[in-house]
């Protein structure tokens, strides 16, 4: 049990976790923010498109049932609100790390020279030496 309980600690404590538990948390947040955008600015201008107020009150009834589909409009939205919010948000950082990998590499190390070009330069030295 022991054993059980170091693991799951070791797993908690990856740094890819980590990342992921503030990524959820950020993303909660963030999800507030697109649902008030949709919902105070965008849904009320696209209403006055269908003379309503706000697309909530779009609905019909079949038999008993209610259909609210100015809720699954709206909901469909704020899919794509998130959707375009998380591609800018990739897109910036694939960007950064684009720049990233295309800093300039530091210029390569001369060629070894061959055994060829060793003995001249010995001979060459040698020859110096005599003069």
């Amino acid at each position: 049990m022991k054993a059980f309980f170091n693991e799951f600690k070791t797993f908690i404590a990856r740094g890819n976790v980590m990342d992921m538990a503030v990524g959820v948390i950020i993303g909660g947040a963030f999800k507030s923010i697109a649902d008030s955008l949709s919902a105070d600015i965008l849904m009320p201008l696209l209403g006055i498109l269908v003379n309503r107020v706000s697309f909530a009150d779009l609905a019909f009834t079949v038999g008993g049932a209610v259909i609210t589909y100015g809720n699954f409009i709206q909901a469909i939205l704020n899919f794509v609100i998130m959707a375009f919010a998380v591609f800018c948000l990739v897109r910036a950082i694939n960007m950064f790390h684009k720049k990233k990998e295309e800093a300039p590499a530091a210029p390569p190390a001369p060629p070894e020279p061959s055994a060829e070009e060793k003995l001249l330069t010995e001979i060459r030295d040698l020859l110096k030496e005599r003069k």
